[in-house]
């Protein structure tokens, strides 16, 4: 029987490149463990932090090593870019580990979708949905999921003239309060993320976030646990055991998230019964709402004094190493690795018919 060409892309043009080298790398090698070994053949395609794309050598060799390209062209055109099509469809399935921008916000996949090739993951609108957080926001509030509350914000607000800026930090101060948190509505990995405490920290987070972002989202601070759900499926998704985030800095910076030692992950995490089964109906829920495929990670907050459960954010294509909260929270559901990457690959060709 003929193996399953997979073809794992990675690198990309976004702030996460390394990050997406290093879960490709966890990605590759379950394909060609144990069972899969036998089922699966990849090849690595790596996509240059100047969006070009590398087959052959270079791909297995950026793969191998962990380390991005370090010599790129000077002058990139858009025909550089774009490999030959027989490259691109000599593929029986992609699985994108693209994260951040171009990766996981609907663009590749959209090129992925015209080329009629299965692929693992969400499609365009669950991409670009999870992606945004406004518009990530504004879909969980029509589905009736519990939010902190937060204010939309534009780049042209933060950029205007001296009359409307300080009427934007009112409307802001005036709904939300301190702390709050200022986010670009469109990077991952908390890139651009600030937390403010004052009006003076709230101008300066506000006019960083406008250079990452032209949207940008700002968002009530809550003093509560921080935990997460993995989603895995298509139209019927389930849903992981829940894990647990504890840190010592003021929030889960990318810092925190990629040093080793700075963050505590408790899987599962110590919470009572109904509390667990609320977060993973919600994950599901929220899951459903952007339309998601595949793969998920979902995050709360959990105010423990109240009980309230407050939905965060959903990560269509999170971190995939083999210490991300993604695998290991579905290691500790009774789900390895590699039969982890095989489901991903099935429900991908499921979704594709």
């Amino acid at each position: 029987m003929a193996k399953t060409r997979v073809g794992v892309l990675f690198g990309g043009c976004s702030g996460e490149h390394e990050v997406s080298i290093h879960s490709a790398q966890a990605i590759a090698g379950a394909l060609t463990r144990g069972a899969n070994q036998e089922k699966y053949t990849v090849t690595p395609v790596y996509i240059t932090k100047t969006g070009v794309w590398q087959f052959g050598e270079i791909a297995a060799q950026t793969l191998q090593s962990g380390e991005a390209l370090a010599v790129e062209m000077d002058d990139v055109t858009a025909s550089d870019r774009l490999p030959d099509r027989q490259q691109l469809t000599n593929i029986d399935i992609w699985f994108p580990v693209l994260h951040g921008p171009n990766g996981e916000d609907g663009t590749i996949q959209g090129l992925l979708s015209l080329l009629q090739i299965p692929f693992v993951g969400a499609g365009v609108l669950g991409a670009a949905v999870g992606m945004d957080k406004i518009a990530m926001k504004t879909a969980f509030a029509q589905a009736g999921l519990p939010q902190v509350n937060y204010v939309a914000v534009s780049r042209a607000e933060v950029w205007s003239n001296p009359c409307v800026f300080p009427k934007l930090c009112d409307r802001i101060e005036e709904a939300l309060g301190y702390p709050a948190f200022v986010k670009p509505a469109n990077l991952g990995s908390s890139v651009g993320i600030a937390k403010v405490r004052s009006r003076q920290e709230l101008e300066a987070a506000l006019d960083s976030a406008a250079s990452y972002d032209r949207r940008i989202i700002v968002e009530a601070g809550v003093q509560a646990r921080e935990v997460e759900c993995a989603v895995l499926g298509n139209d019927v998704p389930k849903a992981s055991v829940i894990g647990e985030i504890a840190f010592e800095s003021d929030f889960y910076d990318y810092e925190t998230k990629y040093t080793a030692g700075q963050a505590e992950l408790t899987i599962p995490a110590q919470l009572p019964p109904e509390v667990t089964r609320q977060i993973q109906e919600m994950a599901v829920e929220a899951f459903q709402a952007v339309d998601a495929a595949g793969i998920s990670r979902v995050d709360f907050f959990y105010v423990e004094s109240t009980g309230d459960i407050f939905l965060n954010e959903i990560n269509t294509l999170p971190g995939f190493t083999q210490t991300s909260m993604y695998p290991m929270l579905w290691q500790a559901s009774g789900i390895t690795f590699e039969e982890l990457v095989d489901q991903l690959v099935q429900f991908g060709f499921e979704r594709s018919q």
